[in-house]
């Protein structure tokens, strides 16, 4: 039973990881990093190789903008994964410095309507069925700009988006605490995302990244509330030891990525209908074992959770029995489930540890050694 959940988990990589990444202060240009978007598709193939749960990649328009999205498709394919969620930008452009969709200039909302719609066209063109919306939009100072306003122009922004989307595709809504709006960001809780999202109707759904909370925060309360409500679209995986960190998930807090897995089981969100993106930036350890190592985790934290009785946690839970209830969770997530997840790979036709398996494969000495030359990809490029 717990096999046969954990085999059909699905985790999708994000093309930006594969790039060269940084801080505001520094990116540390690494070996081997991808040039163009077929390059980040082939390096993504590598993490399904090893790991067998990571058939998707989640691309970033316009760092990955290529001529024809249907050879893009096509090449992915070829390399034996498949293009996921389409991601919008529209906080790189000199143009959104006051915002985007929320700007108080109509023709800047316009221009940013417009790469919206245009990434819907190209998750026609690629088979996606999700775009991610995240906008930066917001407010440095009090009285800078009209709060409720900005609002209604976000709803309208969103409502035209909603209705250019086809059949069987949607739009995850993302927020953001702060940063870089340091007043009063557009959409800085999953209240506000969710109240948008509700209003516009079944294809608006709430996307949690893990690393946009302020301390303290109850993620797993958010994944249970939105499962009750039918608005929770999905994640983007990563930690965060002080803000927005990116760092790979589950390793600020891996008892918090257990806890909010099983939220995901028990409120029955561990289904295709959600989607597991990891959202990371390698900026020191290397890109494709840093995915394939990001993969594991959320599949060491599933195993545990999967591993919770839940029957002896309902009965404890029924009889107030609050040491008890502790102590199922605890016992869940104290069980080591490397050599479940070893076994289960083997049986998969994989290799039972899939970082000595890529190290092994010599796939970066050749990459490193081949991609000498050309403008490497990076975060924003």
């Amino acid at each position: 039973m717990i096999k046969d959940m954990l085999r059909r988990q699905r985790i999708e990589t994000p093309s930006w990881a594969y790039g060269n990444s940084g801080t505001r202060f520094k990116v540390f240009a690494q070996q081997g990093v991808p040039r163009d978007p077929y390059e980040k598709l082939a390096d993504a193939a590598q993490v399904q190789v090893h790991t067998g749960v990571a058939p998707t990649v989640a691309l970033h328009i316009p760092w990955d903008k290529v001529d024809d999205y249907g050879d893009l498709a096509r090449h992915a394919a070829e390399v034996g994964v498949s293009i996921g969620a389409i991601n919008s930008n529209v906080f790189q452009d000199d143009d959104y410095m006051l915002g985007s969709v929320t700007h108080p200039d109509a023709r800047v909302r316009a221009k940013a309507l417009g790469h919206l719609l245009e990434c819907v066209d190209i998750m026609d063109q690629t088979g996606s069925d999700t775009l991610k919306l995240w906008f930066s939009d917001g407010t440095n100072y009090p009285g800078q700009d009209d709060i409720r306003a900005r609002q209604d122009r976000l709803a309208e922004a969103l409502s035209a988006v909603y209705e250019r989307l086809g059949e069987g595709q949607r739009f995850l809504l993302e927020y953001k605490l702060f940063e870089p709006a340091f007043y009063a960001t557009d959409v800085p809780d999953w209240g506000t995302a969710y109240a948008h999202c509700v209003k516009l109707g079944p294809k608006a759904q709430v996307v949690v990244d893990t690393g946009h909370h302020a301390p303290g925060t109850n993620i797993e309360f958010i994944v249970a509330f939105l499962l009750r409500e039918g608005k929770l679209g999905g994640f983007d995986f990563n930690s965060r030891f002080y803000a927005d960190d990116d760092l790979m998930v589950g390793a600020a807090d891996p008892f918090q990525l257990f806890r909010i897995m099983y939220e995901v089981i028990r409120g029955g969100g561990y289904t295709e209908e959600t989607a597991f993106m990891l959202d990371q930036c390698h900026n020191i350890e290397p890109k494709i074992a840093g995915q394939i190592r990001s993969v594991m985790n959320v599949q060491e934290a599933t195993a545990k959770a999967l591993l919770v009785d839940r029957d002896a946690l309902a009965g404890a839970q029924r009889e107030g029995d609050v040491l008890g209830a502790n102590a199922v969770f605890m016992d869940a997530y104290n069980t080591d489930v490397r050599p479940l997840l070893a076994e289960l790979r083997e049986e998969m036709g994989l290799a039972p540890d899939p970082m000595a398996a890529y190290a092994k494969s010599g796939y970066f000495q050749k990459i490193a050694a081949d991609r000498v030359g050309g403008a490497q990809a990076g975060w924003g490029a």
